[in-house]
């Protein structure tokens, strides 16, 4: 069974505390809320989806890759941390 299934309500919990700050910054800027206290929201945000993205990869790399049952099983899972970490860095 997938990590993400196994952790889907921790996982889903998280994503909708991410929306909660992503609807704060929303907010702030609807009601012309200062450029410092928008941007300071904003960063909440960010660092909570770098948190998520950080645990994710954490237990991917733990299930997929260092706990692949074969080496073609393991090559796949660093393939996918590679093409994720390309797409995170644009």
């Amino acid at each position: 069974m997938s990590h993400t299934i196994q952790r889907k309500k921790s996982l889903l919990h998280r994503v909708r505390r991410i929306r909660g700050q992503v609807e704060a910054v929303e907010r702030a800027l609807a009601e012309e809320r200062g450029c410092a206290e928008v941007m300071l929201t904003l960063a909440a945000s960010r660092g909570a989806i770098h948190a998520l993205m950080v645990e994710l990869l954490d237990e991917h790399l733990r299930s997929h890759v260092a706990g692949a049952s074969s080496e073609g099983d393991r090559r796949r899972g660093a393939d996918e941390v590679a093409r994720v970490f390309r797409m995170s860095l644009r």
